[in-house]
């Protein structure tokens, strides 16, 4: 089925919630709720620090995260969840569950990869750490930490108030390039779910609902053939040199692509002494557009490109797709109650140690606002344009209502995938941002499962943003999850 384009969905989907936009959709919560829930969470803020600095010191890369899922699961079953293991063939994936009679379903998404090449304290300043590659340069150790906790208190205010509905949590592994919420999707995971929630960590406190850009991620394997680099140079076939000529085609390609198309690589294979003709190479691709059908356009054409460079260097390639996900569908509906809930909890107040961490860490970020941005909230609206990042969590976007927000785990000015945001995952500034994340997730839980009201028009908000007819097809395939796209490269192996 031929979807709507991206931005004819969104502009469609704004025509058909303006009118909307003033209501209020959710009845607030009775005082007493509310002030359950947040002493709940703040109860469990010892729980959430120290998931959150155990998964920080894992920092385990995708696919790979073994004790960081078991930290979770271990939680979430003290809680009394019922939890699945190994969910959609990802073994450090799993969906816990608390379920009281009918009512509504209401999932909470938990992330917990690391990202390779960003190892580093928890000190203001670049100080790597000897034989550790890896690092939480997005902080989802905060993000996997904060989620459970969420569902922990928001599971004690459904059994207290003998709350209707179930509230499930979904370990997601290998956010970064895995794709690892796409298998869930797949696998029908989310069909009977009516509303998901997420959060991720940020420099600022914000539920301001966009869009994000679709992806296709994977590697091209080139095979030659080895020689003596000097005494039988004819004798060989490079694959280095496959490689080489297709980056040389790909980046000539970027001239004749559509606006805002991003391509990035990596070589991760390119030989191994410079007197040996490398018989293997491999390049790590990522595609991205706000359009999925653009993406899928751009990466035919840079496999012709691989085709091209095979030919005129005598090599062979192979392709691997490990990575593709939708651009994100953001929810004006969901946007506005997660926004309110996140207003009743306010911003951040740091102690002046931390305020010294941050000032100490601006100095190594020109330009840096001003610390005093955490104590606030960023006023809401719905961005129908942008999002130069790419998740996972969009897949779910188009088969279920999701909304999320972001709260400042990390020192403004800060870049993603930096050291500045492993340094602040690992430290006090980044659990109070996921103390804060927590709290907004369950009084929004509570909120929907107080509401069944705002989840209708969620999900027709959804509908309308999605187009008529639409059915889910994964941007990867039906290629089972590639469990191995973080390990060193098979060396040639065919």
């Amino acid at each position: 089925m031929k979807l709507m384009p991206l931005k004819l969905a969104l502009l469609s989907a704004a025509m058909a919630t303006g009118v909307l936009a003033t209501q209020v959709y959710a009845a607030p919560l009775k005082d007493a709720d509310r002030t359950q829930i947040l002493k709940a969470v703040d109860a469990d803020a010892p729980q959430i620090q120290d998931a959150a600095m155990k998964i920080w010191g894992f920092a385990e890369v995708g696919y790979q995260e073994v004790k960081s899922t078991a930290v979770l699961q271990d939680q979430l079953k003290a809680a009394g969840f019922e939890v699945k293991s190994g969910v959609a063939g990802m073994p450090t994936a799993f969906m816990a569950s608390y379920k009281n009679g009918d009512g509504p379903v209401i999932a909470i998404l938990a992330e917990f990869d690391a990202l390779p090449g960003l190892a580093q304290t928890a000190d203001p300043v670049k100080t790597g750490i000897p034989g550790q590659i890896a690092g939480h340069g997005c902080g989802h150790n905060l993000f996997g930490a904060a989620s459970v906790g969420a569902a922990v208190s928001l599971k004690a205010w459904m059994v207290k108030n003998n709350i209707k509905g179930e509230l499930r949590v979904y370990g997601s592994p290998a956010e970064e390039g895995g794709s690892g919420k796409v298998y869930l999707v797949r696998e029908g995971l989310f069909k009977d779910v009516d509303v998901t929630l997420h959060w991720h960590p940020a420099n600022e406190n914000s539920a301001v609902q966009g869009v994000s850009m679709a992806n296709i991620s994977g590697k091209f394997r080139f095979y030659g053939v080895s020689a003596h680099a000097a005494a039988a140079p004819e004798k060989g076939r490079s694959a280095l040199d496959g490689v080489e000529v297709m980056d040389v085609a790909a980046n000539f390609l970027r001239e004749h692509v559509p606006d805002k198309t991003r391509i990035h690589y990596v070589i991760t294979g390119g030989g191994t002494a410079p007197n040996v003709v490398p018989a293997f190479a491999e390049v790590y691709y990522y595609v991205r557009h706000p359009d999925p059908a653009v993406v899928k356009d751009v990466w035919a054409r840079l496999e012709k490109a691989s085709q091209g460079a095979a030919l005129a260097t005598g090599t062979t390639v192979k392709t691997e797709i490990t990575g593709g996900v939708y651009a994100l569908l953001p929810n004006d509906t969901l946007g506005r109650v997660m926004d309110a809930n996140l207003r009743k909890v306010g911003g951040i107040a740091w102690t002046p140690e931390e305020q010294a961490f941050a000032r100490k860490m601006q100095e190594s970020l020109p330009g840096a606002p001003s610390i005093d941005t955490v104590k606030t909230v960023t006023p809401y609206k719905i961005e129908m344009e942008g999002g130069g990042g790419s998740t996972d969590v969009s897949d779910i976007s188009w088969v279920t209502p999701t909304v999320g927000l972001g709260t400042a785990t990390f020192v403004p000015g800060s870049a993603g995938h930096s050291w500045q945001n492993v340094a602040a995952a690992g430290s006090s500034i980044g659990v109070k941002g996921a103390v804060n994340a927590a709290k907004t997730l369950a009084l929004t839980g509570a909120d929907l499962f107080s509401n069944p009201d705002t989840i209708k028009k969620a999900k027709a908000e959804l509908d309308q943003r999605r187009g008529p007819n639409f059915a889910y097809k994964a941007m990867l395939g039906d290629r089972p999850p590639a469990l191995d796209y973080r390990k060193p490269s098979a060396g040639g192996q065919q």
